[in-house]
C-alpha cells in the first residue's frame, strides 16, 4: 500500500509533468494508475473507482484524469461508445480539452488521440500512438500499460513483449512502479514461449513485490506450458495470501489455479474453485457443471449486444450455449451479424475473419453435428491468435477442435484428432490431459 502520492512537482521531476495546479488532483491520478498497474484496490483511497473520481473532483479539467478514467472504461471492455451515451459524452469532453486547452504537451494530446481511436475501435492505430509517446517518455507506464493490455486484446504477442523490451532497460529500479513491469514483462516473454527467462523476470518480480499479482499470473503461465504441474499447485497455494484481494486478477489467477487441476483430472477440485472464489464456468472436459452455466449466463446476459472483443462475443455464446437457452443463442448470432454489418475497426474485422466461424462451430458442435464443427474451426486454426487472449486461454479452442473431431461421425476426423492429440504431445510433452484424451481416442476408434 501507498502513503505517499506524487503531486504535481513529484510528477515534473518525474519527467512526465500533468497539466493541473491542483496537488490532489496530481495524487489521486497516481493512485488511480498504481493500483491500474497492480491490478488492486487500495481501500485508503477508496479504490480505483474513487480516486478516479477524486481525481476529476479536484481539477474536472485535468486532461490526463480524463485519459485514465475514460481509457479505463473502455480497456475493461463492459461498455462502449456505441451503447452507453455518457461513455460517448465523456470521450468528447476529453477531445475538446484535448485541442482547445493551453500548454499540453504533445505526450498529453497523443494520449487523448490514442482513447479516441481506441473508442472507434482503432485499437491497433491506439498502440501506435502510445508507442510514439514511449519513444521520447520511457517512463509513461500508463502508456505503457493501454498498450500492453491492447496488445494482448489483439493477440499481438511479439509487440506485447518487445514493448516492455524496449523501455525496461531504461528504467531503474528506485523509479515508482518499477517492480510492476516485471509482471508484464514476463507475460509477454511466455507469451512469445520464451519460458526460462519469463520464468526469470518473474521471479524477480515476485522478490521485488510479493503482492505483484501480475508476475504470479506470468509465473502460473510459465508452469502451466511448461508442463510442471505439481510446482503450479504448489506455487499458486504458497502466494496465495498474497494476490487473493487483488480484484480481477485474483479472479484470473483462480481460474489458473482451476486449469491446473483440471489438467492432471481433478475436476471437483476445479468446480471447488469456481464455487468458492470464481463466478464463471470453466469448461472441463467431462465434468458436470449442470446449474453452473445458468450463472454464467445471467452474468454475460446484460452484454450480448456489446460487440467490444471477439473475445468476449465467443465466450459469451458459449455461456448461452451451456445454459442451453436456444433464444438466447439466436439473439447473440443475430446481434453479432447486424454488428458486423454496420461496423468497422479492428474487431469487427476480426469477427468477420474468425469470430462468426467459431460461432457458428460453437453451436453445431452444440446441436450435435460435430462434423460441420470440425469443418468450420479447422481451416481457421491457425488464425485463432487474432483473437486475443493468452495461450491457455486459446488452448480452448485446440480442445475443441479434438473433442469435435473425437465425436464426429466421419472416419477421417477420427484420424485427425490423433494427429492432432500427437501434434498436442510434441510441443507440451508433459500433459495428463493430452494423455487421457488419447487414451480416450484409442479406446473409441480403434481404427
Amino acid at each position: 500500500m501507498h502513503t505517499h502520492w506524487r503531486d504535481c512537482k513529484a510528477w515534473k521531476d518525474y519527467g512526465t509533468p500533468v497539466n493541473t495546479t491542483s496537488n490532489e488532483a496530481a495524487k489521486m491520478f497516481d493512485a488511480s494508475l498504481t493500483q491500474y498497474v497492480g491490478w488492486y484496490d487500495d481501500m485508503s483511497v477508496g479504490g480505483i473507482e474513487k480516486s478516479l473520481e477524486n481525481t476529476l473532483k479536484a481539477d474536472p479539467d485535468f486532461v490526463m484524469g480524463h485519459v485514465i478514467k475514460n481509457g479505463l472504461d473502455l480497456l475493461g471492455t463492459g461498455t462502449n461508445v456505441r451503447l452507453n451515451a455518457d461513455l460517448a459524452t465523456d470521450i468528447a469532453t476529453m477531445v475538446k480539452m484535448g485541442t482547445s486547452q493551453q500548454g499540453l504537451s504533445d505526450r498529453e494530446k497523443k494520449h487523448v488521440n490514442a482513447v479516441k481511436l481506441w473508442s472507434e475501435g482503432n485499437m491497433a492505430l491506439a498502440c501506435d500512438e502510445w508507442e510514439n509517446i514511449l519513444m521520447d517518455n520511457p517512463y509513461d507506464i500508463l502508456a505503457l500499460k493501454f498498450a500492453h493490455d491492447t496488445y494482448f486484446y489483439l493477440g499481438f504477442s511479439r509487440p506485447m513483449r518487445d514493448s516492455l523490451g524496449r523501455v525496461f532497460p531504461q528504467w531503474k529500479e528506485d523509479k515508482p512502479l518499477y517492480g510492476y513491469l516485471h509482471g508484464m514483462y514476463s507475460f509477454g516473454l511466455e507469451e512469445t514461449n520464451l519460458y526460462e527467462q519469463a520464468e526469470k523476470i518473474a521471479s524477480k518480480g515476485l522478490e521485488l513485490n510479493p503482492r505483484d499479482a501480475w508476475s504470479t499470473h506470468s509465473m502460473a503461465h510459465v508452469l502451466e506450458m511448461m508442463g510442471r504441474q505439481d510446482e503450479g499447485m504448489k506455487f499458486m497455494s504458497g502466494t496465495e495470501k498474497d494476490w487473493q484481494t487483488c480484484g480481477m486478477l485474483s479472479c484470473h489467477n483462480y481460474w489458473h489455479w482451476a486449469l491446473i487441476l483440471i489438467e492432471k483430472g481433478d475436476f471437483s477440485g476445479a468446480l471447488g474453485i469456481y464455487d468458492n472464489h470464481v463466478y464463471k464456468s470453466a469448461q472441463t472436459s467431462g465434468a458436470q457443471v449442470e446449474g453452473r452455466w445458468e450463472d454464467c449466463y445471467e452474468v454475460i446476459r446484460p452484454h450480448m449486444d456489446d460487440h467490444v472483443l471477439t473475445f468476449n462475443d465467443n465466450h459469451i455464446l458459449m455461456a448461452c450455449l451451456g445454459a442451453n437457452n436456444q433464444a438466447a443463442v439466436e439473439q447473440m448470432m443475430t446481434s453479432i451479424l447486424d454488428w458486423v454489418a454496420s461496423s468497422t475497426g479492428d474487431q469487427s474485422n476480426i469477427t468477420k475473419e474468425i469470430g462468426l466461424v467459431s460461432c457458428r462451430a460453437f453451436v453445431a458442435y452444440r446441436a450435435g453435428d460435430c462434423a460441420q464443427a470440425v469443418e468450420l474451426m479447422y481451416p481457421v486454426r491457425y488464425l485463432i491468435w487474432k483473437i486475443g487472449g493468452s495461450h491457455a486461454q486459446r488452448d480452448l479452442y485446440n480442445l475443441f477442435l479434438i473433442n469435435a473431431a473425437l465425436k464426429s461421425n466421419k472416419p477421417e476426423h477420427h484420424r485427425l484428432a490423433k494427429l492432432l492429440l500427437m501434434e498436442r504431445k510434441s510441443v507440451k510433452p508433459c500433459s495428463p490431459m493430452t494423455d487421457r484424451l488419447m487414451q480416450r481416442a484409442l479406446a473409441i476408434h480403434a481404427d
